[in-house]
């Protein structure tokens, strides 16, 4: 059985980093467009700030699923101290989960913040500001098919 469950886990968290991607950038695209035209926060809105943040923590969960069951990150923990030497081994074991986790604590300050905001602007630019934070982590975090340093494929088949 944990012949399918791996790949099957890695295919979703690979196939899911798009839906997080695409649902940030809604979000942010929107946000700024609202603040810029001095719109009002409206339940569309947090239905956005929701629907980003539980994407995101649906990621976070397939994540540490992986971590789990990855033989790259059971070979770094058992291995720690020639691991973390080993650029890859090293990315998946610590770096990337790291700023995941940071990422999600930058979404979920963020939506935090943004319910305590005087005002539609300081509610805006809040979620500006976090949610935009997280998307620069996230981004710099994912391992892109491009990176000389760790690729993997945009996306894995089931």
């Amino acid at each position: 059985m944990m012949n399918y469950i791996y790949p099957f886990i890695l295919a979703m968290h690979s196939f899911w980093r798009w839906e997080v991607l695409i649902v940030l950038t809604i979000s942010l695209l929107n946000f700024f467009y609202k603040r810029k035209k001095e719109l009002p926060f409206s339940p569309t809105d947090q239905f956005l700030v929701k629907t980003t943040v539980i994407s995101f923590y649906i990621q976070l969960v397939l994540g540490f699923s992986l971590y789990v069951l990855s033989p790259i990150t059971q070979y770094f923990l058992q291995h720690f101290d020639e691991a973390v030497h080993l650029r890859q081994i090293r990315f998946f074991g610590m770096e990337h989960s790291s700023m995941m986790i940071i990422a999600a604590i930058c979404l979920t300050l963020g939506a935090l913040k943004s319910k305590n905001a005087d005002t539609n602007d300081r509610r805006f630019k809040i979620l500006l500001i976090w949610f935009g934070l997280a998307l620069l982590i996230v981004l710099s975090s994912i391992p892109w098919e491009f990176s000389p340093l760790t690729s993997r494929p945009s996306f894995r088949s089931f």
